[in-house]
């Protein structure tokens, strides 16, 4: 059973995507922990409502993110999960943290990268006056936002969509993507190697993608 730890900064709705796919028999994995930097972080009561271990680590209490990365590194092995999970996590992570994860440490980001990395991607994708918006699901790499693309999912940009509204659509559609993803792990589908995703024993050129366009 895949065993997954999830780092958290804010309300952890992706979280509870995944805690719900656990608990439907959708993704055969558990959360061994959840860990937070921010002590209000409402993912960490998601965590204790499904009886889940968390743990808080304020990054404010550290000298510099070598120390604080370091710290959660500690914490994280002792949980011994198969994959580590960023799911609203705002911290940037150092290129040690990242090297000691990696091939473990995926993240999703709010556009089809790599389209429009970094923040604000909603309002850059209705400034552009694309057609189409949506999220991706990564291993993590040094580069921020970078990383291989897993999968993806696609969602329409309507007229009269706002910044709002977008950020809504797309949000739903992060909550169906990352357990899609983290079922594919759990069932031995997908595998990190050579720095590149494998899907079946072939290697993932372009990302999965998950439309939900219609």
């Amino acid at each position: 059973m895949l065993s997954i730890v999830v780092l958290v900064s804010g309300s952890g709705s992706n979280l509870q995507a995944i805690i719900d796919s656990i608990a439907a028999g959708h993704l055969k994995a558990r959360i061994a922990g959840v860990l937070s930097n921010r002590a209000d972080a409402y993912g960490l009561v998601r965590a204790q409502q499904a009886g889940i271990a968390t743990a808080v680590l304020a990054h404010t209490a550290y000298a510099d993110r070598e120390s604080f990365d370091a710290a959660m590194m500690e914490k994280i092995d002792a949980w011994q999960p198969d994959v580590v999970v960023l799911a609203g996590f705002m911290r940037i992570l150092t290129p040690g943290f990242v090297q000691h994860f990696e091939g473990r440490l995926v993240n999703i980001h709010p556009s089809l990268l790599p389209r429009y990395k970094g923040l604000h991607t909603h309002r850059r994708a209705l400034e552009n006056g694309d057609s189409e918006h949506g999220c991706s699901v990564h291993f993590v790499s040094a580069e921020l936002d970078g990383g291989p693309v897993i999968g993806q999912a696609v969602v329409p940009v309507l007229p009269g969509d706002d910044e709002t509204i977008l950020t809504e659509r797309v949000h739903k559609s992060e909550h169906r993507l990352y357990p899609e993803v983290l079922i594919l792990m759990a069932d031995g589908r997908l595998v990190y190697r050579d720095g590149l995703p494998w899907l079946d024993g072939k290697k993932l050129d372009t990302p999965v993608r998950l439309d939900l366009s219609a």
